[in-house]
């Protein structure tokens, strides 16, 4: 096998294959990349048995054959070498790598030992990779990260025909986006338990082509395996579903709010900042919503006090609420209106975060974010 090809194609595509490499690999085969060289065609694959990459890219392929060495010692070499054509050549069974000057010699790996990838999905439809970004950083943040909890962990797809539902939470919020995209079957109804982290990472490295696919595997086929996979441009990825039911999570949301404040949402996303600052650790922002003012306080006990306060608009009674810092300044920062409506039901139910882009206007209903309120003394 010899092939040539432009560094910076390289380096791209092997650091993006090599992000399924488990950093300790359960046996050391998985820790290679594949590289298969025909025609004028380099691709360039990974699996760890959960998720799967593949990206192909043009190359001047002077003797077709494939290898599998160590993804993440090639990953990090190909991205210091000099910006000249990188040729891999193999030599009985060590590769040799040349870029102008700069030479290494690879150990390989016994490529018939290397798990074969996953059959891809057949098409399910296309998705605005712009909107795709959005939702999935939207909801993700509601993700939760203790593995203990392996279902929260993930964000449901509900797929009802043109509309996709996606929700995640953590027990102590919840957000859920939906949008609109091209299913290949306008009376599709189906859904997927993806782990945040798969979607996260489709959301940043596959949505710069304009348009992303999406492949579904089919659910009614007994013992087959449920794989959801994504391709744009040259590149394609597959993942495991999760297994189990995701808790019915959509019906925590109210019918009807009739306390609602509307606020500049990046004013009160400062403000929220700069109270988390005088807020002692696991202690909440306290709001207080009262004659067209929101009123905001935190405190280390009698060592720091913080106060502040913006102009809101109110209808219904006067409230206070307080909530955790963190998950209210992540709530708010993935809002992309003017303003933030923050709807209640009672102090100590849940407020619905939602967008508006003027002060008197409609609420944008396709993204909410639930959260719940944190008791403290008075």
């Amino acid at each position: 096998m010899e092939f040539t090809v432009q560094r910076d194609v390289i380096a791209e595509a092997v650091s993006w294959a090599a992000r399924v490499v488990p950093p300790r690999p359960s046996i050391p085969i998985l820790s290679g990349v594949h590289l298969q060289a025909s025609e004028e065609t380099l691709t360039i694959s990974a699996f760890d048995y959960e998720n799967s990459t593949k990206s192909e890219v043009p190359a001047e392929v002077n003797q077709p054959g494939d290898i599998l060495v160590s993804g993440r010692l090639l990953s990090e070499i190909v991205k210091v070498l000099p910006h000249q054509n990188v040729t891999m050549k193999l030599e009985d069974s060590k590769v040799l790598l040349t870029c102008g000057a700069t030479r290494f010699t690879l150990a390989t790996m016994p490529v018939d030992e290397y798990p074969k990838l996953p059959q891809f999905p057949v098409l399910s439809g296309h998705i605005d990779a712009d909107k795709l970004a959005t939702a999935v950083n939207q909801v993700s943040i509601a993700a939760s990260r203790d593995e203990t909890l392996p279902l929260l962990t993930a964000i449901q797809v509900d797929i009802d025909g043109p509309k996709m539902t996606l929700m995640a939470t953590d027990r102590y919020r919840l957000a859920m986006r939906e949008i609109l995209w091209h299913p290949q079957d306008m009376k599709m109804k189906a859904n997927a338990l993806v782990r945040a982290k798969v979607l996260s990472d489709v959301a940043k490295t596959m949505t710069s082509t304009g348009e992303v696919s999406l492949a579904l595997s089919d659910a009614t086929v007994p013992g087959a395996a449920r794989i959801i996979g994504f391709t744009a441009g040259d590149r394609s990825t597959t993942s495991n579903q999760m297994d189990g039911d995701y808790p019915p999570v959509r019906r925590l949301f109210p019918e009807s709010t009739p306390i609602y404040a509307v606020v500049n949402r990046q004013e009160l996303l400062e403000a929220t900042r700069r109270m988390k600052l005088a807020a002692e650790r696991n202690t909440p922002v306290r709001l207080q919503f009262s004659d067209g003012t929101l009123s905001l306080q935190a405190s280390q006990g009698d060592d720091v006090q913080g106060a502040d306060a913006l102009p809101a608009t109110i209808v219904g009674e006067n409230i206070q609420t307080a909530f955790n810092p963190t998950y209210l300044t992540e709530g708010l920062s993935v809002l992309t209106t003017e303003y933030v409506r923050m709807s209640f039901t009672h102090p100590s139910k849940p407020a619905v975060l939602t967008g508006q882009e003027t002060v008197d206007g409609e609420e944008d209903l396709d993204f909410r974010y639930l959260l719940m309120p944190i008791r403290y003394g008075a």
